[in-house]
């Protein structure tokens, strides 16, 4: 599955890349490098995170699941 970034935060993300480059590395990249390193993380790193993110969003659904049984559940007087 590919990840796409909506524009805007593809270049808020292509921007903050370059000054991470030139104030950590003294590199300067141009936006077509930025570019393609935002590109390389996407593919080899964003179906990763993505997935991380479904657990992590299922995990949560179920403890809200698990705490509800007990929030609504009614003892049954015989």
């Amino acid at each position: 599955m590919a990840i796409k970034l909506d524009p805007d935060r593809r270049s808020r993300f292509i921007g903050e890349m370059q000054n991470l480059f030139a104030e950590e590395f003294d590199e300067d990249l141009s936006e077509f490098q930025a570019n393609e390193v935002v590109s390389l993380f996407l593919k080899t790193l964003g179906p990763s995170i993505y997935n991380q993110a479904v657990q992590d969003v299922r995990a949560h659904l179920q403890a809200q699941l698990d705490d509800l049984d007990a929030e609504i559940y009614v003892d049954v007087i015989d």
